[in-house]
């Protein structure tokens, strides 16, 4: 049997505030040997996300917080090495949900086959083609019912989640798409590849007063990754009947206070606004119309796609608050196998 031992990143402390490495153990686990239905799959890559954070706090919240002493769980993606399942062979590229870890064993049901797409990273499957571009197309056309013509606003929008709402605006008819982030590289690349019509730096100046400088008509639908003063922008700005999908806060994970809510609460009254908040676990039922659009999309070059890459399954700690801190351009993965 090969590759018997695994490295994994555990959860050892709740944070306070901001994480950091005290907060997490490495440890080297023994596996066993396959039981009939297992397969044992290497890791080429595994995903850090925002949500991560809310789970290392023991409150109640949509899913379970993560449990002390155990592996962080997560999207991951990899190849099978050995299979004790007739439903999954040696050599398939499997994507699951076992998180961080170098290799990966379980009951094949927890496995999902993908196909390899020829000049396409199998890393693609943690972004692009899976949990977090359909983020994005179900908090866009489920939860903020984009109608074609309308002005889109998202925050966040260099990152893995936005940067897919703001390409996929475009593809069903927005007619201008708005986006934030943190830095002057991140706002040209938003206009100059990710086709946005405008985008800011939210650090140069007030939020409020930048979106009201580049929406001077408003806008009808907001995708949110931020939360605070840029969901009160938001507000704002907000034509009448306006849509929001709240998808994310990630302005207020770290804090140890009250987080600041938006002043201007009212106008979602006197402008007949719908803001819904959601998480895509609950709209799995959309993957495959979404797999549909976005594999056509992406052969067709009609979508494209950036990716940070941290190598070494003992630097995940380190990927994930540089997660935090907007370290990165589009889906932030660890790759937990050498380069070749």
């Amino acid at each position: 049997m090969t590759d018997a031992t695994s490295t994994q990143v555990q959860l050892a402390s709740r944070p306070t505030g901001w994480p950091t490495a005290d907060n997490f153990s490495i440890v080297r686990v023994e596996l066993d040997d396959l039981a009939p239905g297992e397969v044992r799959v290497v890791n080429d890559f595994i995903s850090v996300d925002p949500y991560m954070r809310g789970r290392m706090n023991d409150v109640k919240s949509y899913t379970p917080p993560y449990v002390l002493g155990e592996t962080m769980t997560g999207g991951a993606v990899g190849r099978v090495v050995a299979s004790a399942s007739d439903a999954v062979t040696v050599g398939d590229t499997v994507v699951h949900q076992l998180g961080w870890r170098d290799v990966a064993q379980g009951d094949a049901a927890g496995f999902r086959v993908v196909p390899q797409i020829p000049g396409v990273p199998s890393s693609a499957y943690l972004g692009v083609l899976g949990m977090t571009a359909l983020t994005a197309y179900v908090g866009l056309l489920e939860i903020a019912h984009l109608r074609e013509g309308d002005t889109v606003f998202v925050s966040g929008a260099a990152g893995a989640v936005g940067s897919m709402v703001g390409q996929i605006a475009r593809l069903k008819g927005a007619s201008r798409v708005i986006g934030s982030a943190g830095t002057a590289e991140k706002v040209a690349l938003l206009t100059e590849r990710y086709g946005f019509d405008a985008a800011f730096n939210y650090k140069d100046a007030p939020v409020m007063d930048q979106l009201a400088q580049a929406a001077p008509d408003g806008i009808d639908v907001y995708f949110d990754n931020v939360g605070g003063d840029h969901l009160e922008a938001a507000l704002a700005a907000f034509n009448d009947g306006g849509r929001a999908a709240l998808c994310g806060a990630i302005s207020e994970y770290n804090e140890t206070g009250p987080a600041a809510g938006p002043r201007n609460m009212a106008n979602i009254v006197t402008r007949g606004l719908m803001l819904q908040g959601f998480t895509v676990g609950n709209y799995t039922q959309h993957f495959p119309a979404f797999m549909a659009d976005m594999t056509e999309w992406l052969t067709a070059g009609k979508v494209v796609f950036d990716e940070t890459v941290v190598d070494g399954i003992e630097n995940s700690v380190e990927a994930f608050l540089g997660l935090m801190r907007g370290e990165n351009t589009g889906k932030m993965v660890v790759r937990t196998t050498p380069q070749d």
